[in-house]
């Protein structure tokens, strides 16, 4: 079933999740926090509801796919790590196995930036 904002109801009222540390909303809480962001911006800058985001935040709903892609975009990290967070995905599908391809990988880091850090990457490889 899905609520006014698309997303996916879910049975947290019921003793679901709520406050889980490792759920999906608890992962977007610290992001928006290590991003100095309000629940207000984000819901804005996520076309979302401010009282829809808290309670994704708090584990009372369960955000649909497209929910979790425009939170992904507003907070400006990978829509994949949410979807393992959510368990749309499985957590071993998108794990790069190497720091190299993780910094390759990134879409939001120029060409400049990833030589930046694959250089200092291997100064520390190279010292250690």
């Amino acid at each position: 079933m899905a609520d006014a904002d698309g997303g996916a109801t879910s049975d947290a009222q019921a003793g679901g999740d709520q406050d889980d540390p490792f759920g999906v909303g608890a992962f977007i809480r610290r992001q928006r926090e290590q991003a100095e962001m309000s629940v207000r911006r984000l819901a804005e800058l996520a076309d979302v509801s401010n009282p829809y985001l808290s309670q994704v935040e708090r584990g009372l709903r369960k955000p649909s796919a497209e929910i979790l892609q425009q939170v992904a975009h507003a907070l400006k990290i990978s829509v994949e790590t949410l979807y393992v967070k959510a368990g749309i995905l499985p957590d071993d599908e998108y794990r790069t196995s190497s720091v190299r391809e993780a910094i390759d990988a990134d879409e939001y880091l120029t060409d400049d930036q990833k030589r930046a850090l694959l250089n200092v990457y291997e100064s520390f490889l190279a010292s250690g």
